[in-house]
């Protein structure tokens, strides 16, 4: 965040953790060339941090968050393990308030129930694939490592 222009606006910083709402940003150019990119090419094609980065626009509406994204990725070490962090380790990295930790918490529990839904609807372990997947879904990013056994009834149901 660029302190010289929130002051000149009579904005201070202690207000908001998260940058304020409506600081002026030299950095609108660069999100729409990205928005564009996400647009044309598809979100597959974008990075993980310029996926976060779309994310964290929401949050932050007027601040350059590529730093913070690239910030996220390096502490936790992948989109998945950012999304998976608790809100306190979330906010132990520099820019991270409880506003965007709440946000990337709702954007993990979104993905989780996708993933359960996805698995209620059908057969869950009929092959080794849907395996895989029950597993990731289920145990992905888990802060301790965990021991399960699955029950499995004559239709390969749980």
């Amino acid at each position: 965040m660029n302190s010289a222009r929130v002051a000149d606006v009579g904005i201070t910083t202690d207000l908001w953790p998260d940058g304020p709402p409506h600081a002026p940003s030299p950095h609108g150019g660069h999100r729409e060339r990205l928005r564009e990119r996400a647009l044309k090419g598809g979100l597959e094609a974008l990075p993980d941090y310029e996926l976060l980065e779309l994310h964290l626009f929401r949050s932050i509406p007027m601040r350059d968050v590529k730093p913070l994204a690239k910030a996220l990725l390096a502490r936790f070490g992948g989109l998945s393990a950012v999304l998976a962090a608790s809100v306190a380790d979330l906010r132990t990295v520099s820019g991270v308030g409880g506003t965007v930790a709440l946000d990337l918490k709702l954007m993990h529990e979104a993905a989780l129930r996708i993933g359960r839904e996805t698995v209620r609807k059908r057969t869950v372990i009929s092959s080794w694939t849907a395996l895989l997947a029950y597993v990731r879904v289920a145990l992905a990013d888990q802060p301790r490592e965990q021991f399960r056994v699955l029950f499995l009834d004559k239709k390969n149901q749980l």
